[in-house]
């Protein structure tokens, strides 16, 4: 079987994701990587075994045997290494958020098209075996007509001062942009509607951080002595809720913050009906609990037999064996490289045009808060 060769840009956490995801998939081969210097590339390509580096990304796009690029970069590299992709050819796979603004996030998507070449934004979370459940319930009919939606994605990574990640200082929105953007997304796919309409606050708790003076990975750096760190002042929230609708009928709320102390990784979505309702929690990915009325409530373990039928295929371990956060990205990853190698391929991975989505709704969310009122969007 002939391999596709992909190169990754970015050699952080993210890097190391994508990198093993696709590896597992079998049929892709991860050719090489670039970083912003020749040295960190080396280093990363070393510690997982990829043979080609280079502090130059431009130098991997010239080669013509790369066929796709992962952007796992910082936030401001996404556009810029995106397009060059594009332009030279290549399908592309982006981190998000997809740009910096809705307006670059659309030139992404013109050129995308315009060179007929297959695009996606990484909202992994939609590849959870009980979210595809969920979704597959409301195709179903078995939520009825959807009342409302809530739920939280909640995390305590940035709970104190001395906690630093380049997410910080990376525009507009930190917390929102970063993780509640998965979270709408989230029920969008799953209940199949579209946000309308919000009203959002962010804040601040932490007005002054301490910047570390050296480079701390994510989710690192929570030893920091004093002499490790300078004060600075913090524009980006740590928090942030909305309530929203969805068309005439549909209501929600949401919250999502990176100072829940306890609370690791939370993803938590609760979808009420008018025949049952469910709900799913990352922190506990196997379990969906479904509500009802006049009849037990009841957990449902994840096991594909008992899914719905196109619901089946986002599990590839039998029940009782745990799939999570990293099988996630494979799942994602095995649909974009399906339509990479047929295009005629239905399309069950988030594109450029759910990266853009997302892009809309943080600047509502942004805009709202500064106004302290209601903001309508399509």
């Amino acid at each position: 079987m002939k391999k596709t060769k992909v190169a990754i840009f970015g050699t952080g956490w993210m890097g190391s994701v994508h990198t093993e995801a696709l590896r597992r998939l079998g049929n892709i081969d991860v050719a090489a990587v670039a970083a912003g210097s020749a040295e960190r590339a080396r280093k990363f390509a070393d510690d997982v075994c990829i043979e080609r580096s280079t502090g130059d990304f431009r130098e991997l796009l010239a080669d013509p045997e790369i066929e796709a690029v992962h952007i796992c970069s910082t936030n401001e590299l996404h556009f810029e290494q995106s397009m060059a992709a594009l332009a030279a050819g290549k399908h592309v796979l982006c981190e998000k958020p997809l740009a910096p603004t809705v307006a670059e996030g659309r030139q992404m998507l013109a050129l995308a098209q315009e060179r007929g070449l297959v695009h996606g934004t990484v909202y992994n979370v939609r590849s959870y075996p009980q979210v595809q459940q969920m979704r597959h319930m409301r195709l179903a009919g078995e939520f009825g007509d959807i009342r409302y939606v809530q739920g939280t994605y909640s995390q305590d990574w940035l709970f104190y001062d001395t906690d630093w990640n380049w997410r910080i200082d990376s525009g507009k929105s930190r917390t929102f942009a970063d993780i509640g953007t998965h979270w709408c997304d989230l029920a969008e796919h799953v209940t199949g509607q579209r946000i309308t309409s919000l009203c959002g606050d962010l804040e601040t708790f932490l007005k002054t951080r301490k910047r570390p003076n050296a480079q701390v990975a994510t989710f690192q750096g929570k030893e920091l002595r004093p002499d490790d760190y300078t004060e600075v002042p913090i524009q980006s929230e740590d928090f942030g809720a909305v309530i929203f609708e969805m068309g005439e009928t549909t209501r929600g709320c949401m919250t999502t913050s990176q100072v829940a102390v306890g609370r690791k990784n939370r993803i938590f979505l609760e979808v009420f009906g008018t025949k049952c309702s469910a709900a799913w929690d990352a922190e506990r990915p196997d379990e969906l609990w479904i509500g009802h009325r006049n009849k037990r409530s009841e957990v449902l373990l994840k096991d594909s037999v008992l899914f719905e039928e196109k619901a089946r295929s986002f599990a590839d371990l039998p029940g009782g064996h745990s799939e999570g956060y990293d099988d996630t990205f494979k799942q994602t990853f095995r649909r974009f490289y399906q339509s990479v190698a047929d295009r005629g391929a239905p399309v069950e991975y988030p594109t450029f045009q759910d990266g853009i989505r997302q892009l809309q709704i943080v600047d509502a969310v942004v805009a709202s808060s500064e106004r302290r009122g209601w903001i309508d969007f399509s």
